[in-house]
């Protein structure tokens, strides 16, 4: 039982009501009944609040939470008494999250309702628990409050960001794919799979012309074709070392896994097969290439319980691996960081030969904190240290990717916030330009 500030305030009039004893005989045993009389109002006001019984409490969120981004977590409180109290409800989220607050405080009506949302952002993959709630409520002379704990301890899983693919769907349904920054392209080519009907141009071939149309229309009509959608696109994804720094509170590899999934969401939809590795000093999983979006789940359990490791990554066992299991051509996207060291001379070898035989696309992550010390204004001989460290790092960046470039290699150097859209708007310009 804890006392309110108005009961705080009603017991302590009985303290000038006993000083006044000391002047006025008699007056000491009126401010000790009233004493005891408060604390009487006390004892019922605590009965007449209830238990925690007296609550339906729930906690609802998705089974699965995102990693890096704001998830949704709604408590509500259902009043099944017959009198109306004013509370305050406390959370106990994972202490790894970052949460924006952990207590929250509201009323109910007499068997009325009340719910709120607060959100909470994992900054890592895994298995986590949330707590109890803890409850503390007001009785109804408003004297005292009451505390309870709800025991509702459940296990939840942080799985890589599903936002952006809840988003993309929502946003492909209403035909509004732009403001998510993806960029739209269609494919015309010579392929064989039908896009559409047309007017006939002067050089179109004659046995494009659909004369069943044509009759119809009264005029010539000519088959649109649109290359086969069908490609093989390919995940590689680097969990060497490097890939654990964070940017902003964020592993390197969390942001890759999260464009990996992006990308096997929306190329599993365009009817391509998919594909995922991951490597460090060997390799860790291999998925071959499937079409379906049980793909896309397969990909996801697979990527859940991909981490760093403390080593320098192998290019020549995996890219040579890969050669061995995959033989047809396809888009295979690199996901690595450029760090300096003999791996990057093993990365410009490698990468060239698949050069030969399929589409590479090497996706870096830039980071923003080397490029403000390569930028900074030196004051003292550490941030000098500092600038010419980075402004080498940088440098040497540079001419890694150039000279992937140079043998005809695509590169992808963009932040980490812009990593899974960069790299979806990148996948449909290759296809649209049929370069797969």
């Amino acid at each position: 039982m804890l006392p309110s500030p108005r009961g705080i305030l009603v017991l302590l009039f009985a303290a000038p009501l006993i000083a006044l004893g000391v002047f006025v005989r008699g007056f000491e045993w009126i401010g000790w009944l009233y004493a005891l009389f408060v604390l009487f109002l006390f004892i019922m006001d605590w009965r007449m609040a209830g238990n925690i019984s007296r609550f339906d409490i729930e906690r609802l969120h998705e089974n699965k939470l995102s990693l890096g981004v704001q998830n949704p977590v709604t408590v509500s409180v259902r009043n099944r008494s017959r009198r109306g109290t004013s509370f305050k409800v406390r959370d106990e989220a994972p202490e790894e999250f970052q949460i924006e607050t952990r207590t929250m405080q509201g009323s109910v009506p007499p068997l009325g309702a009340w719910s709120q949302v607060y959100h909470l952002q994992p900054l890592r993959r895994g298995d986590y628990k949330f707590g109890n709630i803890t409850m503390r409520w007001r009785g109804p002379l408003g004297l005292v409050d009451r505390q309870g704990v709800l025991k509702m301890v459940e296990s939840v899983k942080v799985y890589p960001n599903l936002m952006d693919v809840r988003k993309y769907d929502l946003m492909l349904r209403k035909n509004r794919l732009q403001e998510m920054g993806l960029r739209h392209t269609r494919m015309f080519g010579e392929g064989t799979e039908f896009e559409r009907l047309r007017e006939y141009l002067p050089d179109d071939e004659y046995r494009r012309i659909n004369w069943k149309a044509t009759a119809r229309r009264h005029r010539p009509v000519t088959l649109q074709y649109q290359t086969e959608r069908s490609q093989t696109v390919f995940a590689v994804l680097d969990t060497g070392r490097m890939m654990q720094s964070p940017v902003a509170d964020i592993a390197k590899l969390d942001y890759a896994v999260n464009a990996v999934l992006f990308l096997g969401y929306v190329a599993t939809g365009k009817g391509d097969r998919v594909g995922v590795m991951s490597f460090a000093d060997d390799v860790s999983h291999y998925l071959a290439p499937k079409q379906g979006r049980g793909q896309f789940y397969r990909m996801l359990e697979v990527l859940y319980a991909v981490d760093a490791q403390q080593v320098e990554p192998n290019y020549r066992k995996a890219l040579t691996y890969l050669a061995v299991k995959q033989r047809r051509r396809a888009l295979v996207v690199i996901f690595t960081d450029l760090s300096s060291g003999a791996s990057l001379d093993s990365l410009v070898a490698q990468v060239s030969m698949l050069a030969r035989t399929s589409l590479p696309l090497v996706v870096t992550i830039s980071d923003p904190d080397v490029h403000a010390a390569a930028g900074q204004v030196p004051t003292d001989t550490l941030s000098a240290y500092q600038r010419a460290s980075a402004a080498h790092v940088l440098d040497e960046r540079r001419l890694v990717l150039d000279t992937l470039r140079k043998r005809g290699v695509l590169t992808l150097d963009v932040p980490a916030n812009q990593l899974s859209l960069a790299v979806i708007n990148r996948y449909l310009e290759l296809k649209g330009r049929t370069m797969l």
